[in-house]
Order: C-alpha cells, then structure tokens, then sequence
C-alpha cells in the first residue's frame, strides 16, 4: 500500500506540471515570479467610475476571472509557426507559454483569449490581466496578432483592435532591431484606442487620430495611473505612453522598450 501511494503522488506531480490552471480568489495576492523586482506600491484601487466601459447589452456577471497557464501544446504550435514564429527568432517555442485569460469586451460580455509570452512573466502576465478583469477594465479582443509584413499604404484604413503578445517582428520604426514582442516580453492592449503617435504628431493608422487626445476618457483608453499602468507597474512592466519622444500608448513590456 505504501508503494502505491508513492507512485500515486509521483504521477499527480508530473501532471500538474504540464499546466497550472488560476482562478481568482476574491482577494488575490501579489504575483509571485522570478521577473525583477517590483516597486512597494499600495494594491490597485478601484477605477475612476468616468473610465468604466458603457455597455449596450447586458453584461454577463461570472463569478471570477479565469485563466491558465501552460506550455505551447500541438495544436497552439501549428498556429504559431509561419505565423507569429519561424527559424531565427531568438526565443525557442519551448521556452514560451500559452496564457488564456478572461476579459469583459466593450459590450461587457465575458469572452476568453490567449496570450503568448515568455514563461518567465508568464505568471505575472496572468495576475495583470485579472486586475484588469475585476476592475471591468474592457478589452475589445485578445487573439495570436497576423503575420507581421512590411508596411503598405492601404494599411493606413486598417481598423484592427486586437490585443497580443507575442510575433517575432522588426521594431516599429526601425526595422534594424527586433521588437521586445519577438521575446514574449511586451504586450500590446486595444491599440485603435491607445495609438503609437510618432514625435511630430503623425500616426500609422487614419482609425486612431482622434485618440491622440489623451484627455479623452473613452471606455478601452489607458491613462497614467489606472488600472491598467498601475497593474503592470505592480509587476516591473514599463508604459510606452511614458516614453518622452515618440509615444506607445497600447505598449507594456518588461524591458521598458
């Protein structure tokens, strides 16, 4: 009987490390990974009430946020390569993490979407995006991001709001020097609402000029000190709207570019 229960205990730890499944307490602690070291902040406070999301259905009301961590299985895999990895990206797919969390969209629906990042943040990722969950923080859509392709004119009157993490890119703007994306280690959120806006003003994309106001308080916006900085700051995670030329306002990352 000792023996079996031996090997009963063995096979329960093989099989949780295979993928570690999160659901939110009503009091969650602080995320506990091996990224650096976070500044002592107080916990979030609740959002301003002008910021919240108005919506025009119904909101479903789940009990708690969900979300799982786990290695990049087969069928996430084929998804990935061609796509958002290839030969020569400087992160191995082993060494990456299929993230699935919950998020309320802008109608205030729960919906479910995965998020490719480095394991070493991949915990931390997961923590961020349930404070952004309880605080009904809302999030148009979390998806893989297409294929990255050179810039061409019609991309101009590309309307696309996804929120992504990983794609083994060139940097924006400088296509000599690969994007912190590449490693799984940045995150970009609802970017038709938090546009990159170069050093003269101009953006990439016609959809996104009136968001260059930043004094507009418009559901999906990111300002400094929400939620959503104070979230990834909690973590050791840096806001492209910080920037002091060129401003990334959808942009986190770990490495603060």
């Amino acid at each position: 009987m000792r023996r079996l229960l031996i090997f009963a205990f063995a096979a329960l730890a093989v099989a949780g490390a295979a993928c570690v499944t999160v659901v939110a307490d009503p009091s969650p602690s602080a995320p506990q990974t091996s990224t650096p070291a976070a500044p002592d902040l107080p916990p979030p406070s609740p959002p301003d009430a002008t910021a919240a999301p108005t919506p025009t259905a119904e909101p479903d009301r789940p009990t708690a946020f969900e979300g799982s961590v786990a290695r990049v299985g087969p069928e996430m895999r084929e998804r990935l390569v061609g796509r958002n990895w290839h030969p020569g990206c400087p992160v191995p797919i082993r060494d990456l993490r299929h993230v699935t969390v919950t998020y309320r969209n802008f109608r205030g629906e729960t919906r479910t979407g995965p998020l490719i990042v480095h394991g070493e943040v991949a915990g931390d990722v997961m923590w961020v995006f349930r404070q952004l969950y309880r605080a009904r923080f809302p999030i148009h859509r979390i998806d893989l991001p297409p294929r990255y392709r050179p810039p061409r004119p019609e991309d101009r009157e590309n309307t696309r709001n996804l929120t992504s993490a990983f794609n083994c890119r060139p940097a924006t703007g400088n296509p000599g020097s690969l994007s912190h994306h590449s490693y799984g280690w940045a995150i970009d959120i609802n970017p038709l609402q938090n546009p990159y806006v170069r050093s003269d003003g101009s953006v990439l994309r016609r959809a996104v000029k009136p968001f260059r106001d930043r004094r507009r308080n418009h559901p999906g916006m990111i300002h400094e000190g929400d939620v959503v900085v104070r979230s990834f700051t909690r973590i050791g995670w840096s806001w492209g709207g910080n920037w002091r030329t060129l401003k990334d306002y959808m942009h986190f990352s770990l490495t603060g570019q």
